[in-house]
């Protein structure tokens, strides 16, 4: 659906995207990660068709965005950080104006309701937009970005401004976008890009440092591939029942950290996933499992990691510990 081949651009003498090639598949819902002035945006400009590239080249759904524009951008619905709305406009009015901008086909009231819906505005419909909460009109601008049923989706901070209720809201609603639209989406919440997105590409100065599923950067930069079970029992009985499950190097206890339970540190065996034995042998025991935690780094603990300590992608690869021969399978 998205192909970038060796794009850069150039602003004067600074070069703000140096060489970036990547895919994205029909379907994909990808995380676009960076500090501020990666390039993400700029990138994101690029897809678009809002800004022109210096060199390389960009196609969507197979047109290329500097020959054939019009089409690239009839397939593309984007939300920038800051929504270019009318203030003055009613709500269902610059809906209106998007959907002839757009020269959407569809019935025209009918496709705004349903959009109006899926976002939940359509009790505003009626309303200034200048008189709409920060968050309201968020939701204004991700509609404008729906309106013509778009197969890609490029999103940059969609939940700017909205309150945790509203930002659940708008997860979900990128997850079940995510089922037919293919999704970039770049925030700076990343708790947000892990709960929606499979796949994470990170920037750094203008370069794409990592490309993969957060599960897998955690598992490369994370020497620690313990767990920590947190059981309501007998600490010395415990102690000696987790050793003998199957995959398990060592248990060590860390105390009473909640009334009533002990929680377990437990170190598995290279390349083990112990957690669903352990879960059997407690439950085996007639003993109740609280909880079960990684010990993994977290995507954020990636991303600062990452960023801080790798310029560029073959840093960032001796960094994640991939060897010659996995680069040139990848490749």
């Amino acid at each position: 659906m998205i192909e970038v081949s060796g794009l850069s651009k150039r602003y004067g003498n600074h070069l703000a995207v140096n060489d970036v090639s990547f895919s994205v598949k029909k379907g994909e819902v990808i995380g676009f990660l960076g500090p501020n002035g990666a390039g993400k945006s700029t990138i994101m400009n690029i897809l678009t068709g809002y800004l022109s590239l210096t060199q390389g080249e960009v196609k969507i759904d197979g047109f290329d965005v500097m020959e054939y524009p019009e089409e690239v951008k009839k397939r593309i619905g984007y939300l920038p950080e800051i929504p270019p709305l009318y203030i003055d406009m009613k709500v269902s009015e610059y809906l209106d104006f998007i959907f002839d901008l757009k020269k959407v086909k569809f019935p025209k009231k009918a496709h705004i309701n349903e959009v109006m819906k899926l976002v939940k505005i359509d009790h505003v419909a009626n309303r200034l937009i200048k008189n709409l909460s920060k968050g309201y009109r968020q939701r204004v601008g991700f509609a404008g970005a729906l309106i013509g049923n778009p197969d890609v989706l490029i999103l940059d901070e969609p939940t700017v401004g909205l309150d945790p209720k509203q930002i659940i809201e708008i997860r979900n609603l990128i997850a079940r976008l995510g089922k037919n639209h293919t999704i970039i989406l770049s925030s700076h919440i990343l708790s947000e890009i892990q709960a929606v997105c499979k796949r994470v590409i990170i920037i750094n100065k203008g370069q794409i440092i990592a490309d993969d599923t957060p599960e897998v950067l955690s598992d490369r930069l994370s020497n620690d591939k313990s767990i920590v079970a947190r059981i309501i029992c007998s600490e010395k009985d415990m102690l000696e029942t987790l050793k003998t499950v199957k995959g398990v190097k060592s248990v060590t206890s860390l105390g009473c950290k909640e009334p009533n339970s002990i929680d377990f540190l437990i170190e598995p065996q290279d390349n083990c996933d112990i957690r669903a034995d352990v879960f059997e042998r407690v439950s085996s025991r007639g003993k109740t499992l609280l909880s079960l935690q990684s010990n993994k780094i977290s995507l954020e603990q990636v991303f600062l990691r990452l960023t801080e300590e790798a310029s560029n992608f073959e840093e960032a690869r001796r960094l994640l510990g991939f060897n010659d021969e996995e680069k040139e399978e990848n490749e």
